[in-house]
């Protein structure tokens, strides 16, 4: 039977052994591995799910600390140890904290930066206002409750029939109703072999239907089964669809803007990049799939690696296998065709791309020498945040960082309405150039 002092020094190493593995995960967000290996999976979503809730790692640390020392933990050193290990871990949580607060002057620097410093006084406010209003309240909380009481979500809607539900879309719309209103298309990350139209990019969707948007989010074919570019195709053709009838749920079909993450990042920019090219639009080459704007979201811009900017060789070895299907080595042409990094042309949109400092699975190098390659050829504005201290995949639920983010997009895309409203002709223009 174990006594009392055995108990207690039992307690005191448990303890240990907790706030070991709690400042871990601390310190991890701060300097997440970047190298391919077995451990970079698990320091991803460690740091992805430490740096967003750094606030609700602070609380479940607090309840076990308390725990512990109700139990004795501070009666052995082992567990004096862990008092101070764990004070450390909670200095770099509050840290992380400060570090998301920092998103918000980033993304003001950048849409200055690309924009103006005046762009907010060109967004009238008949163009947006509720730009300046504060999210609902108590997001954080939850992060991942991903309901809005003023939006209205009309699913399963097929553009592609033969395709299943690979070829289905979502509409998120106001439930006030929206008319002529612009358009969001969320094209889904995933590496190109996994998920699904409602997994990601809800809190800005939800946002920008509250604000009076119509969002549409859609699926399309995933490797293996599908080969490049199988998936730009479809999402073409669910282009196609908006174009012909969005106008039904109230958007503006001549308004739409094109974002994603990751995967969807690529995607988003190679569908702004490469529009009305016949070879992507197979039976349909007659519809316009150009966009408005793109905000692709921490994406791949070079399958084929040309200035030496990925992580490892990780990356090309699975397009290798499942994406491409084909070698680098001998279709090297055709890789570059599939990247946005040599698809740029003056006639490019405006861009907003958005990266997160600390990405360990897409290289914020690659996204800083696109933009630099963006704006020397571009005859559009060029935006470019580096999310400080951001990872992969850190918008997809609510966070202080999130919301900082949300509301940055929100502002670039309220002054690309502004300004195509304010470069539409006039009524009296139209008929003077009818009658003419």
């Amino acid at each position: 039977m174990l006594t009392l002092g055995h108990n207690s020094d039992m307690i005191s190493w448990l303890f240990l052994v907790v706030t070991l593995v709690g400042a871990w995960f601390t310190f991890n967000a701060y300097l997440p591995v970047r190298a391919r290996g077995p451990l970079i999976g698990g320091s991803f979503f460690a740091g992805w799910l430490t740096s967003e809730l750094s606030i609700h790692h602070f609380a479940w640390q607090v309840a076990a600390t308390l725990g512990f020392v109700a139990f004795g933990a501070l009666e052995a050193w082992p567990g004096w140890l862990g008092l101070l290990v764990t004070l450390a871990s909670w200095a770099g949580l509050y840290g992380l904290a400060v570090q998301a607060s920092r998103s918000a002057p980033a993304l003001e620097h950048a849409l200055e930066q690309g924009l103006g410093e005046a762009y907010r006084s060109e967004i009238p406010a008949e163009v947006w206002p509720s730009l300046e209003q504060p999210l609902r309240p108590g997001r954080r909380l939850v992060p991942f409750l991903m309901l809005d009481p003023d939006v209205k979500r009309i699913g399963g809607i097929s553009y592609a029939p033969e395709h299943g539900f690979r070829g289905e879309l979502d509409i998120y719309v106001p439930k006030s109703g929206a008319r002529n209103a612009p358009v969001l298309f969320q094209i889904h990350g995933g590496g190109w072999t996994i998920s699904q139209k409602g997994h990601q990019a809800l809190p800005l969707m939800l946002q920008l239907a509250r604000a009076g948007w119509v969002c549409v989010a859609a699926n399309y074919r995933l490797s293996p089964k599908a080969t490049w570019p199988d998936h730009l195709v479809d999402l073409k053709r669910a282009l196609g669809w908006i174009r012909e009838n969005i106008a039904e749920y109230g958007g503006d079909p001549d308004t739409v803007a094109v974002t994603g993450g990751s995967a969807g990042g690529h995607l988003s920019a190679m569908m702004a990049l490469t529009a009305n090219d016949p070879e992507y639009q197979p039976g349909f080459e007659d519809v316009d799939t150009s966009v408005t704007a793109a905000v692709p979201f921490y994406g791949v811009y070079d399958f084929s690696d040309a200035y030496g900017l990925h992580l490892h060789d990780g990356m090309p070895l699975f397009l290798e296998n499942l994406v491409m299907k084909s070698s680098l080595e001998t279709h090297r042409e055709e890789w570059q065709k599939a990247s946005p990094m040599h698809r740029i042309t003056p006639d490019a949109p405006p861009f907003f791309v958005i990266h997160g400092t600390h990405d360990s699975l897409t290289p914020i190098e690659e996204a800083r020498h696109f933009v630099e390659l963006m704006r020397k050829t571009s005859q559009q504005p060029v935006c470019f945040a580096e999310i400080p201290g951001a990872q992969h995949a850190f918008e997809t639920f609510y966070s202080l960082r999130t919301e900082h983010v949300v509301r940055g997009v929100e502002r670039f895309l309220a002054w690309i309405v502004a300004r195509k409203k304010a470069q539409a002709p006039s009524p009296s223009e139209v008929n003077t150039t009818i009658t003419t």
